[in-house]
């Protein structure tokens, strides 16, 4: 089948009639290779990361075999292994791979962002199907390879931004589809990331705006490797400032409040929009460091028509900062901590994060809102969805061929906060042409002894 998603000339009407049976343009997998199992076959399923988001997934897998275990931290792992006594435990996901290949269907991994590449390229590269959370990778130049390893290894293939499997994100493209507002030109998406929000005073959820790293030289844990747990990215002296949480904000492994909660909100207005490759990106920001992302941003995605649907002006907000509120709510209407909002020429249509509640505003609106019928399938369950697919059914609703492109534009949001812009971008060619010191960040540099 024809690349649909880096084809920006295809008519869309032949895009709606080749996606309409497999989710509506939730993007496709040649899934051919598969094995064909029976649906009451169990897989065999290894996890990397176990601990924080591991914990959830894996919960969501439990009813599969989980037959292996890793994490590079035996204390932040314990609740895990303990609750699966029977999987093999391991601390470096190559060793896992390596001793148990053969053993192992489907691979979770859940470990930071810093890490999810190579570990989702090492399973892909030894034929197993693999759930990775968001954001699917650190840098632009690694979703695009994972996009391409899924189509050539042929597995199934699943992104974590659960909300993509939510009925609000699916009412959401239906209603923006069936053209309820009218012709979309302008979104607004924004997260409170990285503060708690005001109800807790501006504390913050993780570091972000820190001009230097740590000075003192604390002793790492007994129960962590550290090394293990640097992974591909440069090597420092650890500090408990990194780990279990707070590297989110460091550049080195995280990718700040945009890459955390981009993936979740960005995600609908990309699916509902059929967005593509942007062409231009702007980004202002509070004071941006080399070591870490900043307290607050704003970036600007200048998308072009794509068919009969016109050029669309997406923005994005973080750390408390917030679009103009629209004149249609009442005062005692909020605008939301985390949402995203959708302006048409007929109307506008606002909801929460990782697509709850959508609404029409005014909100009386929705009083005689009669909704479009329901022409996207739905999703009971985000890992469940994963699991059929592993099994032989249709691709996951975020498979990579929909989530690596869509991980891309999130990301080019962080290649413009530490770029001056604006920056003209040619998505194909993942390269910025008016700036040329910008590439420098579209790809990274792995530690040796962790480069595929």
């Amino acid at each position: 089948m024809k690349d649909l998603h880096y084809s920006p000339s295809i008519n869309r009407r032949h895009f709606l009639k080749q996606t309409s049976a497999t989710g509506a343009l939730t993007g496709l997998t040649i899934m051919s290779g598969l094995r064909a199992q029976s649906p009451n076959n169990k897989l065999n399923i290894a996890a990397i990361g176990i601990g924080g988001r591991g914990v959830p997934v894996i919960s969501g897998c439990a009813g599969e075999n989980i037959v292996a275990l890793c994490d590079v931290d035996a204390k932040r792992g314990a609740e895990t292994f303990k609750r699966f006594p029977k999987a093999k435990r391991f601390k470096d996901f190559r060793v896992m791979l390596d001793k148990m290949g053969k053993e192992i269907d489907a691979v979770i991994i859940a470990t930071p962002d810093h890490t999810h590449a190579v570990a989702t390229m090492d399973a892909m590269q030894r034929g197993k199907h693999v759930y990775t959370e968001k954001p699917l990778t650190h840098s632009i130049w690694e979703a695009r390879q994972l996009t391409e390893a899924a189509r050539k290894y042929k597995v199934a293939t699943q992104m974590g931004n659960q909300g993509h499997s939510s009925e609000g994100a699916r009412q959401t493209v239906e209603w923006i589809r069936a053209g309820v507002i009218g012709k979309v030109r302008e979104v607004h998406c924004w997260s409170d990331r990285p503060l708690r929000g005001t109800r807790f005073d501006g504390e913050l959820y993780w570091p972000q705006g820190v001009p230097y790293r740590p000075a003192d030289k604390p002793p790492v844990p007994d129960s962590l490797d550290w090394d293990l747990w640097l992974g591909p990215a440069p090597h420092r002296p650890y500090h408990p400032t990194y780990v279990p949480f707070d590297w989110r904000g460091w550049w080195d492994f995280g990718t700040g409040a945009l890459g955390d909660m981009g993936c979740h909100i960005i995600d609908h207005p990309y699916w509902a929009l059929q967005l593509g490759h942007p062409e231009s990106v702007e980004a202002s920001s509070s004071h941006v460091s080399r070591e870490t992302a900043p307290l607050a941003s704003m970036i600007t995605y200048q998308f072009p028509a794509r068919g009969d649907l016109p050029p669309v002006t997406m923005y994005w907000y973080d750390g408390g900062l917030k679009p103009p509120r629209p004149a249609e709510l009442g005062p005692e209407d909020e605008l939301l901590v985390d949402g995203c909002l959708y302006i048409g020429d007929k109307g506008k249509i606002m909801h929460k994060s990782h697509g709850g509640k959508p609404s029409l505003i005014p909100l009386s609106r929705m009083e005689d809102f009669e909704r479009p019928a329901k022409t996207i399938p739905r999703v009971d369950d985000h890992q469940q969805n994963w699991i059929d697919a592993c099994k032989g059914g249709e691709p996951a609703c975020s498979n990579f061929e929909y989530a690596g492109p869509m991980t891309e534009v999130v990301l080019l949001g962080n290649l413009a906060i530490r770029s001056n812009g604006p920056l003209l971008w040619d998505g194909p060619n993942m390269r910025v042409t008016n700036n040329e010191s910008a590439n420098r960040f579209v790809r990274r540099e792995f530690r040796k002894g962790w480069a595929w």
